[in-house]
């Protein structure tokens, strides 16, 4: 093999590996937003059953004149 396939293949891996580490790092920041996103998902679900909201209230009735 050539000296010049092998420095041009050794800068595609180098190309190639500095891709997947930004990758990664994207993907971590993706994961770490999904989970707050989730976290905040239930926290408001929970908040939600504790306000008893789905209940039909006054809110919800018909007036006594119908």
């Amino acid at each position: 093999m050539s000296e010049e396939r092998l420095i041009d293949l050794e800068m595609k891996i180098t190309h190639q590996e500095n891709q997947i580490e930004q990758l990664n790092k994207a993907l971590f920041e993706q994961q770490k937003q999904l989970d707050q996103l989730d976290s905040l998902l239930k926290a408001l679900g929970k908040r939600l059953q504790n306000t008893g909201a789905g209940e039909i209230g006054p809110a919800g009735e018909k007036p006594p004149h119908y």
